[in-house]
Parts: C-alpha cells; structure tokens; sequence
C-alpha cells in the first residue's frame, strides 16, 4: 500500500480505495496523529533507559506518550505499565495475581482467548480453580453465579470485559465490582474494545487492572498498556525478565515508536470522542436498518444490551458467513474475533448466548469506527444485501425465516 493510499485511508476518503472497510474492532486505521508521533520517533536515535541526550529524548516522548493515556483513562501516568498489547496485559495481569492455588480466577465464559486461554492455562494441574460464568441470551453477565462463588471462595482475581469484541455487548461492571470487593478479591477487566469508542474515567470506575491495545483506537500495533491501580496488592511477578523497564514490570527495550504513537492516538481520541461515538452510532443504527428491512430473516445479537457504538453482530440464516464474507471482497467484514480466524468452531461468544452451532456459523460481525462514512454504509448495504441474496439463491435457501 501506498503512503498516499494510507493518507487517504487515515483521513476517512475510504470512497476513493477498493475496499469498504468495516473491521475496526480488528484494527482500526492508524490515525494520522499517531502516524506523524511513530514517524517521528523512528526518524529519532535514543534508547530510553540510556542517560545521554538521545536517550532523554526518547524518554520523554515515552513519558508524553504516559500522560497522554492517562489524560484518556481519567488515571495517573504512573499507573501505568507499556506492554507489547492487550494480550500481554491480560496475562501479566492473570499471572500476577493468581498464586496457584491461592484463590481461584473467576471470568466469564465470553471473553477474548487472551483472557480465557490465559486462565485456563495458569490453573491446569491443581493449580487453583477457574469458575467461568454465564451470560444470558443478551450477552450480559449472570449474577447469580458470581454470587455463589464469591460466596465459596477463596476468590484471587475477576476478570470481565467491558465490551465484547464479537457483539459489542457492554458488561455493566458495577455490580461485578461490588460482589467481587465483598470477596476480598482483585477486579480486572479487559477494555480492548471500550477505550477510544467510549468515556472511561479510571477515577470513577473502581477497577484495580485494566488492559488495552493501542491499535484498536486508532494506534500502531504492537504495543498497549495494563492500568494498575496505586496501592493494590500486585504482586511483582513479571512475564518478561532481564532488565528493570517499566519499574521492573516488562523487561525489554521499550518501544519508543510504537508508545509515541499509542499516546498521540489517545490525545486524539480523547478530544473527539463524544463526537465521534454519536456519529459512529448513527451509521450502525443505518446499517443495522438497512439490513434487517431490506433481508427477510437476518437478526442483531445483543441488540437487547448497551453496545458500543460501531459494533453488530448480524445472522444471516441458513448461509455460511465465510461464504458471505468470500463472495464481497469489497467489504472488510469478520465472521468473528480477528484472533480466533481459522477455528474450526463456531463462535464460543454465540454459542454463550444461546445461538444454534449453525447460526452461530451464519453471523458477521461489522465494526466501524472514526473513519467510517455515510458512503461506506451506503456501499457496504447494497454491497451486503446484494450478496447475501445471490448466496441464498446459488444455495437454494429461503429468504423468509
């Protein structure tokens, strides 16, 4: 791709590309704040643990970067912790905590696999209990399992989603907090997908770790951050040793590029952001209209929940999403999470929610973001209305549910 076709794509023009791009909650397109920061970090020398002058430089585009994000996250900088990405600040913040055996991890049973398969691992072999809970047909949590095993304990650390990344389902996470300080234990959530789509004020939201990724917002990929909160009991367990960056909680030569980057998008975020979710809800709810009166049959997921603001979850039934998906490649859609692509699976989100193994494997998931326009939608409606007509009518299905 072209620095041209990249500005273009950056400054929202996606008309004048091939492709209508709506998979934000995969990656969203690098904003051009962000890529002015990263730009100019790379044009730059310096370690940022070096004393010298080079290396002051870059240490303190790492500590603009910090007070950038913390401005975002309504936090203190020095709460927070660069990390490679969301991935990494959920299994810091899992690993961390959990003592093997101390108490046990509780999460839901929809969260990303970097939450799931984290936990799983670390209670494999006796090593501590992981109590995964429910959700309703809607996506949202139930309560009452938390209850119980709270009230069983011992309970180390729960980990819920702020926003689902396959249905946009927002967790109301007050509740979660009250039951899990009741049990003495840590609250962590994952907020991927929530930062940079909505407010978050870290000051009002009484969690004790949040992870978050960079490039879901608008970043360079690669790099994110885990908020730890002042005065929690973490204990100081580091994923990565051999060296004392980041206070001694990520060893490694920190990122300059990718974290200048990371804050410049935050800065941008979190000037625009009222502006941009309103106006990012406005085409979902086109889209989500659009299809669902123009195709008999297809159904919103979660429409009964808050979700973000660009995110659905549609079914189209009786056709295969990945047939769907193959025969519009001038639509960037998902039929799921971007780092589940090629299970042989179904959606283990949909299939929480009650959904069938077949609708489950009917359903895309269309996610905009700050760079989506009224023509995108436009294109992307009778781009999506008309494929999914020529593959039921190539499939024999019936339009009607």
């Amino acid at each position: 791709m072209t620095w041209q076709h990249l500005e273009l794509n950056m400054a929202g023009a996606a008309e004048h590309m091939d492709v209508v791009y709506l998979d934000y909650n995969a990656t969203a397109p690098l904003r051009p704040e962000a890529l002015e920061a990263t730009l100019d970090a790379l044009r730059s020398v310096g370690n940022a643990s070096s004393v010298h002058q080079a290396g002051r430089g870059a240490a303190s585009r790492v500590d603009l970067a910090r007070q950038r994000l913390a401005r975002l996250l309504g936090c203190a900088p020095g709460e927070l912790v660069f990390t490679s990405g969301a991935t990494e600040a959920n299994n810091l913040a899992l690993r961390a905590v959990h003592s093997g055996g101390g108490g046990a991890i509780v999460t839901t049973v929809v969260e990303h696999p970097a939450v799931l398969e984290a936990a799983r691992a670390i209670t494999t072999g006796g090593r501590g209990r992981l109590i995964e809970l429910p959700v309703n047909r809607d996506g949202a949590i139930e309560l009452g399992p938390l209850e119980a095993a709270c009230q069983r304990g011992p309970v180390s650390i729960v980990s819920a989603m702020l926003a689902n990344n396959e249905t946009g389902v927002l967790t109301d996470l007050t509740p979660v907090i009250k039951l899990t300080r009741e049990a003495g234990a840590l609250v962590h959530t994952d907020a991927t997908q929530y930062v940079g789509r909505l407010p978050l004020d870290l000051s009002e939201l009484d969690v004790d770790l949040l992870s978050l990724s960079a490039h879901k917002f608008g970043g360079p990929q690669g790099v994110g951050a885990l908020f730890v909160r002042r005065g929690v009991p973490f204990p100081h367990r580091p994923l990565l040793l051999g060296g004392g960056q980041e206070r001694g909680w990520r060893a490694g030569t920190l990122n300059v590029p990718g974290i200048a980057g990371l804050g410049a998008a935050a800065e941008a975020v979190r000037v625009r952001l009222h502006d941009e979710a309103a106006r990012v809800a406005g085409l979902r709810d086109a889209l989500e209209a659009g299809l669902t009166s123009r195709l008999p049959g297809c159904r919103i997921n979660g429409i009964k929940s808050p979700r973000l603001p660009g995110v659905t979850s549609v079914t189209f039934p009786d056709i295969p999403a990945d047939a769907v998906l193959a025969a519009m490649p001038d639509v960037a859609a998902s039929d799921g999470s971007a780092c589940a692509s090629g299970a042989p699976s179904p959606s283990h989100v949909l299939l929480a929610m009650g959904l069938s193994r077949e609708d489950a494997d009917s359903t895309v998931r269309f996610s905009l973001g700050y760079a989506t326009t009224e023509h995108d939608i436009e294109r992307a409606l009778d781009t999506v209305v008309r494929t999914v007509r020529e593959v039921r009518r190539l499939m024999g299905t019936s339009a009607e549910p």
